[in-house]
């Protein structure tokens, strides 16, 4: 019986025989019911089944991740050559956060202390598992309006950890970085400071989001069908809007690593997050931008995973399963869809191929096995998606 090596974040993160993926197991419209440690096996064992082998969490102030740290432990007992690896985040927010008073985005949470220990413990813990800790998820984008914080406060955390591997408290080969979007990594020029730089300077790398979906709405000129594809079939203005949108996100990737390198900084840049939601009744469903159907988000996903494969990027694509907490008041809110799966237990059309291949034979997902969305019928998939707006007269 073989037994998996320790390997490390170097060897992992670029390496596309680790497929990495954003990751809750939440089920219901609350965090306060959490997924059970059964649940979360039965998700890593779907996720393994996908080629996924690092996953991301995103605080530690609730149990999910050290039940998730728990749950592969577990099966790795089972299964000397069963390998899941983490990215542990945890959750950094400014003062008066999430209060209902008037967030000071100058002064940190009290709360960020604690937050950061109980990281710290856990990564100590499972040494094996956790490989990365991220100080922050979109703590320095200012459009995070009830919680952003100064990169400043991101750098003291970072600088923290950096020095627990130092002294020897923490292994060396743990990697430490900060999961923000591209713009408060240096994508925009309106974030560029010196605090900024020598947090560039004491990550181990960088890691960027890109949301192209998004932005068909709050930037549209790059997604709207332009005059010269007009009399293109509809999958035809389709697809292309889908490179458009590729392209975007690797505009955006470029804009992060050439803002590194002009500092004379050259160290690795990976995706924490990009996705593409299914279902949308706001603005990016069939009254706005018309992003968000099933059949767009499985070709961003193949472009996506084509494109960060053959670069040697590290996709934290997301997300594994649909999570109806995030906007529990709108069941049709996009934040419930971005999953790769449903919450019963369907594939959707991003995954087809893996069902056809067998990839889910004999597991389940709360009682039910693997399936695929429409019945596997790709005609009506197809009938529910919305071609682009054209350029014409809306501009």
């Amino acid at each position: 019986m073989n037994k998996v090596k320790d390997i490390t974040a170097a060897e992992i993160l670029g390496n596309p025989d680790y497929l990495a993926i954003s990751y809750g197991g939440y089920r219901q419209k609350s965090r306060d019911i959490q997924p059970t440690i059964p649940e979360l096996k039965e998700d890593m064992k779907i996720l393994a089944a996908m080629g996924v082998k690092i996953l991301r969490t995103y605080n530690v102030q609730l149990q999910q991740a050290p039940n998730i740290l728990k749950a592969i432990s577990e099966l790795k007992k089972e299964d000397p050559n069963f390998e899941m690896y983490v990215m542990l985040g945890a959750w950094i927010d400014c003062h008066n956060a999430w209060t209902g008073l008037e967030p000071n985005h100058e002064v940190e949470s009290k709360y960020n202390e604690a937050e950061i220990e109980r990281a710290v413990v856990l990564a100590k813990k499972h040494p094996d598992i956790v490989k990365i800790i991220a100080v922050g998820n979109e703590a320095m984008v200012r459009w995070a309006t009830s919680y952003f914080v100064r990169p400043n406060v991101i750098l003291k955390w970072v600088n923290h950890l950096q020095e627990l591997k130092t002294s020897g408290e923490l292994s060396k080969d743990l990697w430490i970085t900060s999961s923000d979007d591209f713009s408060s990594w240096g994508g925009d020029r309106n974030y560029h400071n010196e605090d900024l730089n020598n947090l560039i300077r004491a990550v181990d790398y960088i890691s960027m989001h890109t949301y192209p979906m998004h932005n068909s709405h709050y930037n549209p000129a790059f997604w709207m069908v332009p005059e010269e594809e007009a009399n293109l079939s509809d999958l035809e203005k389709i697809e292309t809007a889908m490179q458009r949108a590729l392209l975007f996100c690797q505009n955006q990737f470029d804009s992060v690593a050439n803002y590194m390198r002009s500092l004379g900084i050259n160290k690795p840049v990976h995706i924490g997050e990009t996705g593409w939601a299914t279902i949308s009744n706001e603005h990016y469903g069939a009254d706005g931008s018309k992003a968000a159907d099933e059949y767009k988000s499985g070709r961003y996903y193949q472009l996506v995973r084509e494109w960060t494969n053959k670069e040697r990027i590290s996709c934290f694509y997301f997300e594994a399963f649909d999570e109806q907490w995030k906007d529990a008041a709108n069941a049709l809110g996009s934040e419930n869809h971005f999953g790769l799966i449903n919450l019963k237990g369907e594939a959707k059309y991003a995954l087809w191929d893996l069902v056809d291949k067998g990839a889910f034979k004999g597991l389940t997902r709360d009682g039910n096995s693997i399936s695929k969305t429409y019945n596997g019928k790709e005609q009506e998939l197809l009938s529910e998606v919305h071609v682009p707006p054209e350029k014409i007269g809306i501009l």
